[in-house]
Order: structure tokens, then sequence, then C-alpha cells
């Protein structure tokens, strides 16, 4: 083959128009300890911190590089050996990854010359470096690593195809033959232990999970539950087996990390087990549900029960109901709770035996948590392939057949429509399981001769025969923009060619991780070409995601690089010869080929040659003509050179998540994914993030005629100016006026480029004590940590929004100025854009860009489409039959809300709930009419509770892990919580701070009404240093950190949660303080008693009034509280999901194809 140069000069560097430096990267856990540094990397200096630190903490060899000085020589120790460790270039990287695929290639004939081989180098290294393009993660971990280092390792029980002969032959070097596929499908035979069965099966799965690849099949060969099995007897059912291989699955982090294996389930929808493989998922979390709730409630019950067998004070239990009514309340209120009896009579045996603490375990709706690990269904994608004869039956209302494995008889018949409603119900649940679309899939298979397609990879991106693999590369769409602002077609054209070139070469070097994978993989080698960044580039210009142009623009991009792919392909079986496959399967590939072609040109329907859904041509009045030109002629060439030499590969395209690499090329949308967020939070080299607006805005407003001072305002509107100079409502002037001096002016100005909210760069920390108090400030008044500086210097509400809104920005485009309404859809996000924002894409516009891009795609497209919270039943199914219709291949949907860790958004809390309840129940009519009216006026009022001038409370020093603190409370008049103080005073001024800020937002929710419980539910159990032993407290002796003692010892004053405590209130004496008034009375009514939970005798401080409101309500309300929902609520406004990332803890995990990506370090929860 011929390379010409785009990138490079001959004889240059590859490099030489970038220029590198030193950076450094490093890895923290969650509670702050760095687990990996690495100082003086030398890397690209247009990267991200985000890219350097993915590309050096997951790329990099750690180990085994042989090292060099500055001169360039090799290093040896004392004994005149070579010194090995990390690689600390990237250029070490980039070129031992070009090296490697141009050794491989120039090694079996791809170049006509060295000048060609060393062309192929250099330009896949500057794009490389440049972020022009990336491999799949497995490539960079594993490719050149014997190539350029001479790195070898025992043989891992991997096999390859001797490309010249095609003799499978075993690996004998775990390093000189890579392993660089990411996706995997894999067959199965309805057999229990021999190869190819089901417990083989798992121990294949295993070994793609250990090295960090994702596996799919299909278990629609297994028979059903109820089937006859040869030796007598009947068969499980598929389900049973199923969960093993889930529970398999989960028990292993795949490769080494911390994300759990990546795998797609796939089933038939006339399996007889069908209808529990449909509600498999939401069974599962419905469980999780009732362990989380039940949980609570046996801890908080369980224990009650145990403490009024010892109510009297003695030493021995006192079990007898007749003479403990305490105990017969606490009994009678946990049965009507649905406690069951057989854990009360063991409570019961246990108090006989002097036993007095009840260990009960309690769980929460943390996706990561020991309640999801306990149930099964978790560890997998879930998709049914439907047929379309399923939905001729669901238009008729006909039933649908489910056939048996062993014989093919009929099984059952059920109703389409039921089927139908059960998967939107499923769906609507827990967003599984998606739909793979089986005829439309197997109607644009280029090998049907090999079998049918049966299963994707676990993203569905990857769809081909059983026992194939798939190596992943992607394109960076925006680096194709041109300095005219055009997409330059011959550079895009230039790249494709090339890379389809190294991801062929890629199965010509790969190892396999069984025989049957590298026989096949050898014999039809496919490939997944795809790109990124393609809702940054429309946005860029100017178009909008969710229309026309949007998508003619995207159809017409998918064209010339599949076209250019296969026509690649083509070249290469003219010097190479075909894929060995080819021949037994070249009429219906060139008639895939031929349809490609038919839908370039948008051909009439009755033009395309056997297919029943047709696809979305390219619409010519809504293309730019050079894109429909280039489209048209890349799938003339294809089809033209592959009829003459046929094709070297199956498949060249997919569509995948590119999650990890999307990190490394500084993508701002992935895959085919729009934008998620106006406004981007990037990592600072030093530690930290700053706020800048998406990129792509300000080149989107000047395509689209706005002035420079117009782009400035409307992206200063949106991302804040970070400053008050000129600002209409708080200035430098009117600060002056009110006796800010320049000092202070300085530090407030430094602190609001970070600031969320302008109030927070007026904190007494920020601006100073001494300052305040020169001003005028008392001492009461900075002792009140609640303490709104901005309001007490007598700016109005309207003021201080005005200021927040052109000092920290509005997050939303919406009503910026000068923005003209046509022009807002163009800037449209998968989500809703901060707190002002309304605007989202519909999820017909992701399903029909799907529809644009799926007839130019070899394989399928990753993407979930993403519907709001108040999505409907309906909603679901026409979303699934829109995709159906527009032959999408596979969909996946995910409605806001539809997994129990998110928080509970409506507006009534539980303690109105259960007033609302218990006035139903006693037929209490004005009752109901005034608490549904008192919750419309309070929610909409939403006003503070502010703490009386001279107030109660109490003050309690302990020592956690050997770290003294302080809590100091303050109390309304009703004896509940208002305020806390925390103070740590030999801890540092920065970790001071820190718990200074989380006493006040704490002290702030309860002052708006935040229930203690929550709180406490939040953050109890929460681990970090210091920690350990606690001294200088009665009843707790043990704290995981300085914030799970502090909750523990609200919740036991405030809450009465003796369940927190490890010394229980009967073994210590205190001096109850309080308001003063009898807190211990008890209803003699048994109706009311067993409404009321039991109040221990230790130092309490309920009033009669909150024991009573809070009597029907367990003591750890709030199944969503397993975080904090002010943190969650503030990431899921910058766009993220507002769940914590497995690897590093930060909240900023975003939806990526099928699956989830960390836009902090990288992780993922796929295969890429």
């Amino acid at each position: 083959m011929k390379v010409s140069r785009r990138f490079t000069r001959e004889g240059a560097s590859p490099y030489e128009q970038l220029k590198f430096v030193e950076r450094s990267t490093e890895i923290r856990n969650p509670d702050g300890s760095v687990v990996f540094r690495m100082d003086g990397v030398r890397v690209p200096e247009g990267w991200s911190q985000v890219a350097v630190d993915v590309l050096v903490q997951k790329y990099f060899r750690k180990a085994g590089v042989q090292l060099v000085d500055e001169q360039g020589s090799p290093e040896l120790d004392a004994n005149r050996e070579p010194v090995t460790g990390s690689e600390r270039d990237a250029r070490q990287v980039f070129d031992r990854l070009a090296g490697c695929w141009t050794h491989w290639g120039r090694s079996y004939g791809y170049f006509d010359t060295e000048e060609d081989a060393a062309a192929f180098r250099d330009e896949l290294a500057h794009m490389l470096a440049a972020q022009v393009a990336a491999p799949n993660s497995p490539q960079w971990f594993n490719t050149g690593l014997h190539w350029a280092y001479g790195i070898t390792g025992p043989p891992q029980g991997h096999w390859f195809a001797d490309p010249s002969t095609g003799e499978l032959l075993r690996s004998e070097n775990a390093y000189e033959r890579p392993q660089p596929h990411a996706c995997f499908i894999q067959s199965i035979t309805d057999d229990l232990v021999n190869e190819g069965g089901i417990m083989d099966l798992w121990t294949r799965e295993a070994r793609l999970f250990k090295y960090g690849s994702g596996t799919g099949t299909n278990f629609s060969s297994l028979r059903g539950i109820g089937e006859p099995l040869s030796g007598g007897g009947k068969s499980s059912g598929l389900m049973s087996f199923l969960k093993i291989g889930d529970r398999a699955a989960g028990a292993i982090k795949s490769g080494g990390t911390t994300r759990r294996a990546a795998k797609m389930v796939c089933l038939n929808l006339d399996h007889p087990d069908i209808e529990n493989f449909i509600s498999w998922k939401a069974i599962e979390e419905r469980k999780v549900a009732a362990l989380v709730a039940g949980s609570r409630l046996l801890r908080r019950h369980l224990q009650e029960i145990m403490d009024a067998c010892f109510a009297d004070g003695g030493r021995r239990a006192v079990v007898d109901l007749a003479s403990n009514a305490k105990l017969r309340v606490s009994i009678a209120t946990a049965r009507k709770l649905g406690v069951p009896d057989g854990s009360i009579k063991r409570v019961l045996q246990l108090a006989e035996q002097g036993v007095r603490e009840y260990p009960t375990e309690e769980y929460d709706t943390d996706w990561d948590s020991d309640a999801y690990f306990t149930v099964s269904g978790q560890n997998a994608n879930n998709s049914v392939r439907v047929p379309n004869a399923f939905f001729e039956a669901l238009d008729v209302g006909a039933a649908w057949k489910l056939t048996r494995r062993t014989d093919g008889s009929v099984a059952k018949e059920v109703s389409a429509v039921k089927l139908w409603n059960d998967i939107a119900m499923a769906a609507w649940e827990c967003a599984d399981p998606g739909l793979q679309f089986d005829d439309t899939i197997n109607e644009w298979h280029t090998c049907p001769g090999a079998g049918r397609i049966n299963a994707s990879n676990p993203c569905s991106e990857y769809m081909f025969l059983d026992d194939t693999a798939c190596n992943l590369a992607s394109l960076n769409l925006v680096k194709f923009l041109g300095e005219d602002g055009q997409f330059d077609i011959e550079r895009f054209r230039h790249a494709v060619r090339l890379w389809t070139v190294v991801l062929e070469i890629s199965v010509l070097m790969a190892s396999f991780p069984s025989r049957r994978i590298a026989e096949l993989s050898y014999r039809y080698r496919t490939l997944g070409l795809g790109y990124a960044n393609i809702g940054s580039l429309l946005m860029r210009l100017g178009y909008p995601y969710d229309s026309p142009d949007g998508r003619s623009i995207c159809a017409a991009i998918t064209a010339i690089m599949t076209g250019e792919a296969y026509a690649t392909s083509a070249e290469m079986a003219a010097e190479l010869g075909p894929f060995p496959g080819f021949g037994d399967n070249r009429d219906a590939m060139l008639r895939v080929i031929a349809n490609h072609r038919r839908a370039a040109y948008d051909a009439p329907p009755q033009s395309y040659d056997k297919l029943t859904v047709l696809p979305t041509g390219i619409d010519p009045e809504n293309t730019p003509e050079d894109l429909l030109e280039a489209a048209r002629g890349a799938w003339d060439r294809a089809l033209e050179l592959g009829t003459r030499h046929g094709y070297r590969n199956a498949q060249t395209t997919v569509l995948a998540p590119t999650g990890t690499i999307g990190l490394v090329m500084d993508c701002d949308t992935t895959g085919i994914e729009p934008d998620f967020a106006l406004v981007k939070f990037k990592k600072l080299a030093g530690g930290g993030y700053f706020k800048i607006i998406n990129q792509a805005i300000p080149f989107a407003l000047e395509r689209l005629g706005y002035s420079q001072d117009e782009i400035h305002e409307i992206v200063a509107y949106t991302v804040g100016h970070g400053s008050l100079v000129d600002c209409p409502t708080i200035s430098h002037e009117s600060l002056r006026a009110r006796g800010f001096d320049e000092e202070t002016i300085d530090r407030i100005e430094q602190a609001l480029p970070t600031c969320f909210e302008i109030r927070s760069a007026f904190a007494p920390h920020i601006v100073g004590d001494g300052f305040l108090r020169k001003i005028g400030f008392s001492d009461a008044d900075l002792a009140d940590w609640n303490l709104d500086v901005l309001s007490r210097m007598d700016y109005s509400e309207e003021d201080i929004e005005a200021a927040n809104v052109w000092a920290c920005g509005t997050m939303t485009v919406e009503g910026a100025p000068n923005l003209k309404p046509q022009h807002l859809a163009v800037f449209d996000c998968a989500n809703r854009c901060g707190k002002r924002g309304t605007r989202y894409i519909r999820a017909e516009g992701h399903i029909l860009m799907m529809a644009a891009a799926q007839p130019f795609i070899s394989g399928a497209i990753s993407k979930t489409i993403n519907m709001p919270a108040d999505a409907t039943l309906d909603d679901i199914k026409n979303a699934y039959s829109l995709a159906w219709k527009k032959m999408v291949k596979a969909v996946a949907l995910y409605r806001d809300g539809s997994k129990l860790s998110q928080p509970l958004s409506i507006a009534m809390d539980l303690e109105e709930s259960s007033q609302l309840a218990d006035a139903v129940a006693a037929g209490d009519v004005t009752a109901v009419a005034e608490t549904l009216a008192e919750r419309v006026v309070l929610r909409h009022q939403a006003h503070r509770r502010r703490l009386p001038q001279r107030r109660t409370g109490f003050t309690q020093k302990a020592s956690v892990g050997g770290h003294k603190v302080y809590i100091r409370t303050g109390e309304y008049e009703d004896g509940a919580v208002g305020e806390i103080f925390l103070d740590m005073h030999r801890e540092g001024a920065a970790f001071r701070s820190l718990m200074n800020c989380f006493a006040i937002a704490v002290s702030l929710g309860l002052q708006y009404g935040v229930p203690l419980e929550e709180f406490v539910d939040a953050f109890v159990f929460t681990r970090f240093e210091p920690s350990g032993i606690v001294s200088g407290h009665d009843r707790i002796k043990m704290a995981t950190s300085v914030i799970d003692y502090v909750f523990r010892e609200l919740a036991i004053t405030y809450l009465d949660r003796n369940d927190l405590a490890q010394v229980s209130s009967e073994d210590v004496r205190h001096d109850a303080v309080g308001d003063g008034k009898d807190r211990h009375k008890r209803p003699r009514e048994l109706g009311e008693v067993a409404e009321v939970r039991s109040i221990a005798v230790g130092q309490s401080r309920l009033s009669s009034g909150m024991m009573a409101a809070g009597a029907s309500t367990p003591g750890g309300s709030g199944a969503a509280s397993s975080a904090s929902a002010v943190a969650v609520q503030q990431a899921r406004y910058k766009g993220y999901e507002g769940d914590p990332c497995p690897e590093c803890g930060a909240l900023t995990l975003v939806r990526n194809g099928t699956c989830l990506k960390c836009d902090s370090c990288g992780g993922t929860t796929g295969c890429s």
C-alpha cells in the first residue's frame, strides 16, 4: 500500500508541531490519601489534566522499561546492568504503539516501500499525540511492550492464527502477540460441564474479565424450566444458571481494577423463560428496596424490644408481658410494622441470656453496596432479541408462542400485549432490558452463510458471529475542523484509511483467549473503527443535535467513514487477499454493501434488496454538498473495489461509547452522544477544579453570526464573570461604601472564579473575622456560623441573585442576553443545564440521530436514550417502537430516577406523609385538607426557621483516634437542634475550615427544614482518618471518622437512635438537659402506644411533640440518603449522574453509551 502524509513531513519528527512539557499526576482515594503520584512526566502541552492523568495512570507501562538519561543513553546500575522502571514520556507510548503496528505491517507486506512504512508510523504517532485518534484500552495496555522493550511473560493460554498458513497455535509469550481486542461474543451449548457448555462459559468469561475485556452471549439455546433432561428429571431452567454466571462475574474485578466485569446477556423473545428474564432485574431491585427498608425497620424495633426487656434498670431481663408494659408496647409496634415473630422471639431469648445489643445489619441503596451485591442480575446488561413477527402479533393483539428448546414444541402462549407491557414496565423501573431487533441485525449481516448473529458485546456496538472479537479505535471529529470552520474531508478520509489498516494489522498480530475465537477472528477479521465528538462538532458548526441538518451531517460523516473503510479493506484484499470466509458469503456481503450505497443515495424504498425494515437515507436537501458528494463517492468505491477484489474484513465500523479513550482525546462528547453540559469543570494540575465554558459555544455563536461583544455577554451569562467588577448590584464601589477595604475585596475576587454561589465568597473565613469586627459585626454575629454577610450589609435578595448571575453564571444559555430564540436548540444537551435550565434533547431526538447513522455502520451503535423522570410507560413503548421502525439495531433506555440511589424529589416529607396517612385512616377530611394546604404553602415559601437569640444546647468534648473534637449545639424553644459547631483546634487551618464549612452547611440544612434523620443516615459509617477509639464519651466507643462520631452523637441525643451507640443507656447515667419538660410520658391507650417509639433513659432531647410527629417514621428514614443530597444535586446540576465513581469516589459519572464513565479518573463500567 502507498501511504501519503497529511499530518507530518518526511525527514522531520512526527512531533515537530507539538510542544512537550513536564507535568505531575496523582491518584487519590475518596478519603484524600494519595495512592499513586508521578512527577516530571512529559506530555503534549495542550493536553488537559484529566487526559494526562488517564494516560499516565492507566496506559503508561510501570515496570520493565529501559531508563535513559538526559542525553538518551541507557542508565546502568553499579553492576553495569540496565536500570528499568516506568515509561515517563508520552512519546514512549506513542512510539511503541505506532512502531509495533508498523513492524507487523512491514513484516507481512502491507507497505509498498520503506518510505510508506515510515510515513505510516509518523502519521499514527502524530495523530495519537495530537488527540486526533485513539485505539481501545487493551491496545494502550499491551501493544508494543515486547517490540519496544523486550518485555516477556509466561503464556496465559492464548491462541493465534499463523498469518501465513492460518494454522492455530498457542502463544508462547504473554506480550509478543498482545491481546488488543476489547469486545467479545461467545457461544454456549445446552450442556452442563463439557467444553462449550454452561460451566465452561463461566471459565471463558473469567479469562476475558481478568484482562479487562467484555463479553456477550445469547443464552437461548439453554432449555427452559421444566423441560426434560436426558438422564431423567426436569431442568431447573435458564434463570438458575444465569444467576450462577452473574455471581461469578460480580466476584471478578475486571482488569484488576475496582469495576465489575462487563457482560451482556441476550435472550430470544420466544424462550420459555422470557417472562422471568424480562422482570429479573426489576424484581431484584425491589428486593434491594425491601432489604433497605426491612433492615432499618428491624434494626430499630428489635433493639427497642431488647431495650424494653431491661427498662426497669435491673440486671435481669423482664420478658413477662404481663408485668412489662413497655415490652408489650414495643412488641405490638413491631408486629404491626411487619417484624417477623421469629425475630421477636429470638430477641426475647437472647435478652433472657443477658444479651443487651441485638446485631442487625443495615443496608443502603448505593448501587455498589452490599444490598445490590446480595441480589442477582446486577453484573450484566440484559437485552431481549425481538423479531419483526412480534411487532406483527402486537399490532393485531395476537398470542405469542414460547417454544421449548428440546423439541421445538410450543411450551406456552402469552399475550404479545402483555409481554410488551412487561418489557416497558421493567425498562421504566430499572432501565433493563434493552432491545435488539433480530431481523434488522441479520438482514445487514455480511456473512449469513457462517451462521446467524445472535448476540453483542456488553455495550451493544459489536454484533457478529458467536466466538469472534473486535478491536476498536475512534477518530476525534472536532480535530478535522479546519481553520475556516469547515470539515476537512480529505484529512478525515486519510485518517480513516490509516486506522482501518491499523485495526487490520491488530488482527494479524493478536492472540485470543480461546482456540475457537482465534480461528473465527482470523477467518472473518472484523474491525471496529468509529468516532467521537459528533455532538460537539454539530454545536460548533451551529446545528442542533435534534434537527434534520444535524442528522444529515452525522449521516454523511458516518457514510464517509464506513465507505472509506470498506474501500480500504478492498484495497488490502487486492494485495493480501480477502478474508478467508469471503468466498462463502460473497453475494450476501455485496448485497449489504449495495444497500449501504443505496442509503447514501437516498434510494426509493423498492430498490433495497431483501430488507423488511427500511433505512433512513441521507437527505440531500439538508446535507452540505461536499459531504454528500464524498459520502456517495466513498460507497461507489467500496462497492466497485469490493466487487473486483473482495474485502479483507467482514465488518469495519461500529460506534462505541469511547469512554476512557474519549478522555485521552479531550473529547467534549463521546461516541454519538450529544453534550451533557454547557459549563465544564476542568481539573487543575495542582489539584482542584475550575469552571470553563463548553468550548463549542463560542465557536457556535461566531458561526451563527454573533459579534464578539455579544458572544462575551452570552458566555459571561452562562459561566459567570468570576468577578464583581462592573456588577450592577454588588460592585466594588458599593462594597467600598459599606466599609470593605481593597485587601478584602481582593480576597473575594480570588474566591469568586471557583464559587457556585456568591455568598460563599463572602463567608467569614474568606473576608476574615477581624475585618467583619472592624465594620461592625459583633462577636455574637461571628458566633453564628450561618452568618449571611451580604444580607446583613443591606443587600436585597434581588440584588444578591443578580450579582450571583453576574459573578457565578447560570450554567445555561436560556435567558442569555442577545441570544435569538431560534438558536436555543443548538445548545440543547442530554440533560437540563443548571438550576434555571428547562430544555433538553427529547428521546425521539436521540433515536432519530441513531437512525441517521445506523445505515452506514457495519455493526451497531452503543447509546442510551435519556428520558426524563416523568416519562410514562407509554413513552417507553413509543421509544422502543420508534427505534424498530427507524431500523436501529439495538436500543437501551434510561429514565431519570429509575435507580434506587437517586434522592426523592417530591415535595412531601416523611412527617407530612405520616400525618396525612393518619388523617386518612381516621376519615378526617379536614385534617387531610389542612395537611395538603400546609405542605403547598410551606414548600412554596421555603422560609428559614431562625434560632432564638438566647438558646439552649450542649457541649461535648471527646477524642476520636487521639484527636480532640468539640461539639456544641444550638436548640429551638421546643428542644429541636437548629445548629451545630465543630472544632478541632489542633488540626491545622485547612482541616478546621473544612469542618467549619461542613457544620455551617448542616446548620443551614436544619434551619431550612432538612430532617436531622436525613443527615444521620447520610453520614454515619462514613470512613476516613482520623478514626478509631473514642474517649470522653459514655456511649460511643468507636467511630469510623470524625463525621461518623458527630452524627452518632446527634442521633443518640436528639433522635434516640440507641442502635448507633456501642454502650446502652442503661449502662450509664447522664444528667438530662433540655427545656425542662417531661419528655418520657407515654399515652396509656395501646393504640397510641403502638405508634410511639420507646425513648431510652439516657440523654434524650426529644420533646413529646417531636416524638409524636416522628412516631411512625423509622429511624432510618429516607431510602435515598446514601449520599449527601446537596452534593448529589449539585453534581446533577453539572450534568453528572450523582453517583460516586467506584474507582476515585468523585461525583463525576456521566452516561456513556450503555455504560458510565468518570470524568475525573477515566474509569468506566463498560469494556472500552
